[in-house]
């Protein structure tokens, strides 16, 4: 079987790593012809919504997949004319659209924070009257690892926040007074079958997740089936098949909303070390119809990334323990190069692994 997928970066070069002892092969599409994932399967280097290069992924897989957030749905309903196409492209419809997305989780009773769509800077007031600051104007499409964003702490940033992003389609999202940010991993597959990982907790900086650590620090059965309630109404809903991961802002005993990523996400890399199977193999494992594989995570897990270079390779792997994936890509500010795993048998030994290897590393 010929998986197409539609990106080319990190998530299908592992997608392909976890895909390729179950005998399987892979085709992406790419407009980099230095695309990450060309090391691990062929290359079709083509804008997405270029016709030629879609037809001919389509012609040459059993079915297709994708790995990057921003991929024209236009382009994954073109080739569902010919090909399966896991996840739907109902969700990537929903998922890349922030209005869409919010109004989707309240459609299901998920809490999200308080939102109104605004297309002009009299939208911008009359939200902000609503709503009130300290409040996020975002890029209804398009932004990811903290693009497309400003941050109102009052009224007055208004005209600001208008001159940086207005133009475009915007959504302004009250804060939620969280006291920490995590994640639920899920997966389907063809046949309705669910599995979910451990909830994981995550920590940004300028936007971009430097660290998740799993299961979350203080995890509870109850938190998790919370976590997982609300993933299973997504999932359910759309008759969704592939991994999907919500974004959860922790507020005391309620989870609120944040975003959804119809894809494998940066907050899984973990699971390749840290559980019986990964999120990657169970991506694959769910489009191609294969039964799902254990979730079940093996001690505790820290996934450290790598943003703009990463440490000298000798060094990290003189660390036991230490799992290092690099990606191929040429160091850039704000750009994800690789990630590392740290292995524990359990949370306090994790904690006092992981600040070994960030004083070793210079993390």
């Amino acid at each position: 079987m010929t998986i197409g997928v539609l990106g080319g970066g990190q998530l299908g070069r592992m997608l392909a790593l976890a895909g390729i002892p179950l005998g399987l092969r892979f085709r992406f599409l790419d407009p980099d012809p230095q695309a990450p994932a060309g090391v691990v399967g062929d290359l079709i280097t083509t804008k997405y919504d270029d016709a030629e290069g879609l037809d001919a992924l389509a012609g040459s897989c059993d079915l297709v997949t994708y790995e990057f957030e921003n991929v024209p749905d236009a382009a994954a309903r073109r080739l569902l004319e010919h090909v399966p196409v896991f996840p739907p492209p109902e969700a990537l419809q929903i998922a890349q659209d922030r209005l869409h997305e919010k109004r989707f989780f309240r459609s299901l009773d998920i809490p999200t924070a308080p939102f109104e769509p605004v297309d002009t800077p009299e939208d911008l007031d009359r939200a902000l009257a609503r709503i009130g600051t300290p409040a996020i104007l975002k890029t209804r499409r398009f932004g990811y690892d903290g693009k497309g964003q400003y941050v109102l702490r009052s009224r007055d940033d208004a005209p600001h926040a208008w001159q940086a992003l207005g133009g475009v389609p915007l959504i302004l999202e009250g804060f939620v007074p969280f006291d920490r940010e995590l994640s639920i991993i899920g997966v389907r597959g063809r046949s309705g079958e669910l599995a979910f990982y451990p909830l994981v907790e995550n920590h940004h900086r300028e936007g971009i997740l430097r660290l998740s650590i799993a299961p979350a620090p203080g995890w509870t059965p109850e938190l998790q089936a919370q976590a997982e309630s609300e993933a299973r109404r997504v999932l359910e809903r759309l008759g969704y098949v592939g991994v999907l991961t919500i974004e959860l802002f922790a507020c005391g005993d309620v989870l609120v909303a944040n975003e959804m990523a119809c894809r494998v996400h940066n907050s899984g890399h973990w699971t390749i070390e840290g559980s019986i199977a990964s999120q990657f193999e169970n991506h694959v494992r769910a489009v191609c119809g294969l039964p799902l594989g254990s979730t079940r995570s093996l001690g505790a897990s820290a996934m450290l990334n790598f943003i703009g270079d990463h440490p000298p390779v000798a060094e990290m792997l003189a660390i036991p323990d230490l799992h290092v994936h690099l990606y191929g890509k040429s160091p850039r500010a704000g750009r994800k190069v690789g990630h590392a795993t740290l292995c524990a048998a359990d949370g306090a030994e994790l904690a006092r692994r992981l600040e070994i290897v960030r004083s070793r590393l210079g993390l």
